[in-house]
């Protein structure tokens, strides 16, 4: 017997057959050139390019490559590599990481679930060529996958654009008399439905003119005979006198039955200019097939489409000019896509369509409860003036693949009609998510401190109250970036409401000193409409935890709050022991420093975790970190900008470590709106970093890598 020789596909010379683009991020030409001489040796064509900085990094990724080399860099980290990678328009782009001077073998499975391809190393030649061309294969895998859809979608437009250009009228014959038939074969005899035609026979409806020379070409047809089965006929049929003569074609059909097929003369099109296939091809496809072809290439067990439509248009756009009423529906889906990271289509001016999936019936049910807070009143920005955005939302389940158009409009109108679902307040503990705190629980506040009510209500607090009954406030949320990779669904909360069509923080509203059982009361709301995000969230992702900003009222003089904020941890039912943390202003804490030491201590007690925010900027601040018994810090923006010049990073790190000595606390950087300040943040010890770059203030908690 011979010997059966086997050997692996990857060694194959497939992938030398094209030529292998590489993207390497190092300092070190060396390098560069041993992996290119790597790749020649084994016979591949190779074109690479080097760099270091992140700036040419971001310019090379509008190109198309099959690999990306990490290597070391300037002002580059592998962090920020993945996070523009996945912002491009090759997210799946592997990354293979050159193993680290300090690397150990048990940080593999993190650097992996960061979304690193793989680690390789250079000091042993042939395994760093094996892991190169598996990772190498799985791009080419990619890329031909995309390159299949886009061919496929071609081919479904070219076919639908002969469909367009020839429409046809089908139906099945069984020993001369009918089976069924499609919507064009009724519509041609004038049917109604298909009730209507069973039974007939096929020689009632056709009414040949040659009677005889149909039946022979018939019984041949019958028998299997189906080269003479396109024929023209003309028809004595009244309703077919337009159609002569008519072009008829039988096929064989299932169970010996036979089908025939009439070609259908477009009248609609004979009245406009002629459009040739090649321009139909070329034509957008529809909605529905682009839903189609997303969830091909993305299948999910669990599927739905949101409908997003407006509940009314404000009088001021009709009023602009044309521009403006244009970018405002356009705003519209830029608003969506921000809000829900989701694919979403434009069916019509105001209706939009979004794809939601999820791995089961109970997390896609999740996601869309979360989207209920997008139906309160928003603001859109139209050419730097903002306009009221009033949403409607519905959805409906569906399962994948959906047949025509007709099919799709029956979706988006249920969709339309059929409200997202709520959450159910009841939880496991058997304890009901309350929200009717109500004055009875408010009467805490000490007299002392109340501000007397012969005081002429501003204008602001007067808003406040009245978005506060309307449940019109809104909570924003901002997911944080950890460095260590271990709390990647960690959430500040912020809130706001709208007043005189602009939006105004609640964070640190001095007004509020005004009414300090109004601010009560609205910290109270704020935790519970958060604990209830953050109860249906950990559905998804249940190690999520939110730091919540309040303001100093409800910590100073609310002496159940402590309490309340244990109830509050008991329903979120999270499996995390702290999944709070409440922010409060490093001022206010300095201004009131004995007090707040009894209720903060105190909160933690009751499970909460404590951290200051716009901290750093004054001359209490070390003292203050001494002193309170807090795990997180937030930096005053003055610190932040800092980032923005190596000179004052380095003045910034040298403030942190002192904080460092004093105490170990997590340290959060925010306000990274742009490039630069993102990546000057990884060359300080803050361990949290947060900023639009990243992912903006969103209405709801959605991850910003899903999807």
């Amino acid at each position: 017997m011979g010997s059966i020789k086997v050997r692996n596909p990857l060694l194959s010379k497939k992938l030398k057959r094209t030529e292998t683009r590489l993207l390497i991020i190092d300092d070190n030409q060396i390098r560069f050139n041993q992996i290119c001489e790597q790749l020649t040796a084994n016979e591949h064509r190779v074109q690479a390019y080097l760099l270091d900085d992140i700036k040419n990094f971001e310019k090379q990724l509008h190109l198309t490559w099959d690999l990306v080399i990490f290597g070391r860099a300037y002002d580059l980290k592998v962090d920020q590599a993945l996070t523009l990678i996945r912002a491009s328009q090759q997210p799946n782009l592997p990354l293979l990481l050159l193993k680290p001077d300090d690397y150990d073998a048990t940080q593999y499975t993190s650097y992996v679930r960061k979304g690193i391809y793989d680690i390789i190393n250079l000091d042993y030649p042939e395994r760093f060529y094996f892991g190169l061309i598996r990772a190498l294969s799985f791009s080419r895998l990619q890329q031909s996958q995309e390159q299949l859809m886009t061919e496929l979608e071609n081919a479904q437009s070219q076919a639908q654009a002969l469909v367009e250009d020839s429409s046809k009228a089908v139906a099945i014959i069984q020993e001369g008399i009918h089976a069924q038939a499609n919507a064009e074969y009724l519509q041609l005899f004038g049917l109604k439905s298909e009730d209507d035609l069973i039974g007939l026979p096929l020689l009632d409806l056709l009414q040949p003119q040659d009677i005889t020379d149909f039946k022979f070409r018939f019984k041949k047809v019958s028998q299997g005979q189906f080269e003479h089965g396109r024929f023209d006929i003309h028809s004595q049929n009244p309703l077919l006198a337009k159609q002569n003569p008519l072009k008829i074609e039988f096929v064989g059909a299932a169970d010996d039955a036979i089908q025939i097929t009439i070609d259908i003369e477009n009248t609609a099109q004979n009245t406009v200019p002629a459009q040739t296939t090649a321009d139909k091809a070329a034509a957008k496809p529809s909605t529905y097939q682009l839903v189609n072809r997303t969830l091909a290439k993305q299948p999910s067990s669990a599927n739905a489409l949101v409908v997003f439509s407006l509940a009314n248009c404000p009088e001021s756009i009709f009023q602009a000019d044309w521009q403006t009423t244009k970018n405002y529906f356009t705003n519209i889906q830029n608003f969506l896509k921000e809000q829900t990271n989701v694919p979403l289509f434009n069916v019509s001016n105001g209706l939009v369509v979004g794809l939601f999936q999820a791995e089961s019936p109970a997390i896609l049910e999740s996601k869309l409860i979360g989207l209920n807070s997008l139906t309160k009143p928003q603001l859109l920005t139209v050419d730097q003036h903002t306009y009221p955005l009033n949403l409607r939302i519905g959805y409906v389940p569906f399962t994948p693949d959906i047949q025509n158009e007709s099919s799709f409009e029956q979706l988006i109108s249920q969709g339309f009609a059929n409200a997202l679902p709520q959450q159910q307040e009841q939880h496991n503990s058997g304890l009901t998510l309350d929200l009717s705190f109500g004055e009875s629980n408010l009467n805490v506040i000490e007299s002392a401190a109340a501000v007397p009510q012969s005081y002429s209500e501003s204008a602001i607090i007067a808003a406040i109250r009245q978005s506060l009954d309307r449940g019109e406030i809104h909570l924003k949320y901002q997911q944080l970036y950890d460095k260590q990779d271990t709390n990647l669904y960690t959430y500040e909360v912020t809130s706001g409401f709208i007043f005189n069509s602009e939006w105004k923080s609640l964070t640190g509203l001095i007004d509020l000193a005004e009414d300090p059982e109004l601010s009560i009361k609205l910290d109270r709301w704020i935790l519970v409409e958060a604990c209830k995000q953050l109860h249906n969230f950990i559905t998804q992702y249940p190690e999520a935890k939110l730091i919540i900003n309040l303001n100093k009222f409800v910590l100073l003089q609310d002496r159940s709050f402590p309490e309340f904020v244990s109830k509050l941890i008991t329903i979120i039912g999270s499996r995390l022991s702290h999944p709070l943390i409440l922010q409060f202003s490093e001022e206010d804490i300095s201004q009131n420093l004995g007090d707040a030491q009894k209720q903060i201590s105190l909160l933690r007690q009751h499970g909460a975790e404590i951290s200051l925010r716009d901290f750093g900027h004054s001359i209490y601040s070390e003292s203050i970190l001494k002193q309170v018994d807090i795990h997180y810090l937030t930096l005053h923006s003055a610190l932040t900008e800092k980032l923005a010049a190596d000179d004052s990073t380095q003045e910034l790190q040298e403030q942190l470590s002192i904080y460092s000595e004093i105490k170990p606390v997590e340290v959060l950087l925010r306000d990274l709106n742009d490039m630069n300040l993102f990546a000057n943040a990884w060359n300080v010890d803050a361990r949290f970093i947060q900023g639009d770059y990243f992912q903006k203030k969103l209405d709801h908690l959605i991850d910003v890598q899903d999807q």
